[in-house]
C-alpha cells in the first residue's frame, strides 16, 4: 500500500497515511482531507556508463564511425 500525505481540513494538520488508493479516495471525497503534494520524487534514471549497457554491435558501429570521422574527433567508444 502506498503512503499519502493528507491534510485534515478542519485542523490544518498534515499526516502520512498508509492506506489503499480506495481508502484515500474515500477520505478525500468526504471533504475532510486534501492531498498534499510534496516536491518531485528523487528517481535514479540511469547509473554507470551508457555504453557498458549496450550491445557489442553498437560499440562496433561507434568504433567504425570514430575511425572514419577524422583525426580531431571526440567520439568516445570506451
Amino acid at each position: 500500500m502506498p503512503t499519502y500525505d493528507l491534510k485534515h481540513v478542519p485542523t490544518g494538520e498534515v499526516d502520512e497515511h498508509f492506506v489503499s488508493i480506495g481508502t484515500m479516495e474515500e477520505m478525500v471525497g468526504s471533504g475532510e482531507y486534501e492531498i498534499v503534494h510534496k516536491g518531485t520524487a528523487d528517481l535514479v534514471t540511469h547509473t554507470g556508463n551508457i555504453l557498458s549497457n549496450t550491445s557489442g554491435d553498437w560499440r562496433d558501429l561507434l568504433k567504425r564511425v570514430k575511425k572514419g570521422s577524422g583525426r580531431d574527433n571526440s567520439i568516445k567508444t570506451y
